[in-house]
């Protein structure tokens, strides 16, 4: 017989404790898979914290266009390697943004309210994580946003769900990334700002990946969401 949850994405999940009352949905970026941020785990110090379940769902395998038509796991096709018009197919950013509802559903079936998830990604999951999370029906407990910028910005205005209008952003990005311009996602950083969203921007002296002082952030932010004890 087959149950909703069979149509929900793969994904790989790790648990730091039992019974875990938290969430971190953490979506990996062009190309990749959820085995991507796994070591993410293991390189934050989440001491004091309760236990928290990491989900890393897989892409759908998909072609994408700037890549001559070539078919890996992508949230959506990306039309473009302008970044002054439109990159994104907003058809595949609606139904990724459709499969992390269905994930974040499940996690509310499994014990875990919407305020004590985050949605979390990377590069092209960044991307997904600030749709879905600013248009999510119910508070999250934050939004964090690496190495990545807003698409679909031009509806985000008018699509944002009042519910996620105060919602924490942790958005950061490398200085030197060559494939995501960091002034570009700086733009989509002080769009948000200019909304009225708490965006907490980083920018550091890297490339188009993670640094230690990154991770020393990301895990001090979320200490801050997830209520840790000194």
């Amino acid at each position: 017989m087959t149950t909703p949850h069979d149509t929900l994405l793969e994904r790989i999940e790790i648990e730091t404790g039992a019974d875990p009352r938290h969430t971190i949905l953490w979506l990996h970026g062009l190309g990749a898979d959820g085995h991507d941020f796994e070591p993410v785990v293991d390189e934050l110090d989440l001491d004091g914290l309760p236990p928290i379940r990491f989900v890393f769902p897989h892409a759908p395998m998909r072609p994408v266009t700037i890549n001559g038509g070539f078919v890996m796991r992508a949230w959506y096709d990306i039309l473009s390697l302008d970044f002054s018009q439109r990159r994104e197919a907003p058809d595949g950013v609606r139904e990724s943004a459709s499969q992390i509802e269905a994930l974040i559903a499940r996690e509310t079936a499994r014990g875990v309210p919407d305020g004590q998830l985050i949605l979390a990604g990377f590069s092209q999951g960044g991307a997904i994580a600030l749709h879905a999370g600013l248009r999510h029906p119910a508070r999250l407990a934050g939004v964090m946003a690496l190495s990545t910028y807003v698409p679909l910005a031009d509806t985000l205005e008018a699509e944002a769900h009042a519910a996620n209008r105060e919602v924490p952003i942790f958005q950061a990005h490398g200085t030197h990334d060559g494939v995501i311009p960091h002034d570009f996602g700086k733009q989509s950083a002080e769009r948000l700002t200019a909304l009225g969203y708490p965006l907490e921007w980083h920018s550091y002296a890297m490339d188009h990946g993670l640094c230690v002082q990154e991770l020393r952030d990301i895990e001090r932010w979320i200490h801050a969401r997830f209520g840790a004890t000194d």
